[in-house]
């Protein structure tokens, strides 16, 4: 990174950005403030990389994880959003379970939107309507054609159970 190199940097900004986007805006943060902070961290880093005592002993995204966090929390408390509470949290949630965390959630969401693909119609459209689009039963129904509410919803607990034996399969079998 000390030469400069735009594509490493354009690697380091996509494989990194969301994680701690993510983070800032979890904890009372904006997207704005998240690539303040991220821009922040990106600059600590390259001034790092010219030293030449510099050794990295992790990974790049534990490393700006890391510098990010404390850059976030030394603002919060600069901002006075949480007083006291910044050193306690700081000291309670080590970088590498955040981390370990968000990559468990990562993948959750990837199994689960494989699983949806999987699903087919009518339950995917179906299931979307009631929790994505937050659409009522009596909606539903009217919508997919079924006689009552009750009918919506019992297809709707079929799909479920249906989504959840995919989700599980994949999840069991690593993907």
């Amino acid at each position: 990174m000390a030469s400069n190199d735009k594509d490493a940097i354009q690697a380091i900004y996509k494989d990194n950005y969301s994680l701690i986007q993510t983070m800032v805006i979890q904890n009372n943060g904006s997207e704005d403030d998240a690539r303040d902070v991220f821009q922040e961290a990106l600059i600590v880093l390259y001034e790092k990389s010219k030293s030449e005592s510099f050794e990295l002993n992790c990974q790049i995204r534990t490393y700006i994880y890391s510098v990010c966090r404390r850059i976030w929390l030394k603002k919060l408390q600069y901002m006075r959003r949480f007083g006291n509470q910044v050193e306690v949290l700081e000291d309670t949630i080590p970088v590498e379970e955040d981390l370990e965390a968000h990559d468990k959630l990562n993948n959750q969401y990837g199994i689960m939107k494989t699983a949806m693909g999987k699903i087919g119609e009518p339950c995917k459209s179906l299931l979307e309507a009631f929790y994505v689009h937050q659409k009522s039963m009596q909606e539903i129904s009217s919508f997919f054609g079924y006689t009552n509410a009750d009918n919506a919803k019992t297809q709707k607990y079929k799909c479920l159970m249906r989504l959840k034996k995919l989700f599980f399969a994949q999840y069991k079998n690593g993907n």
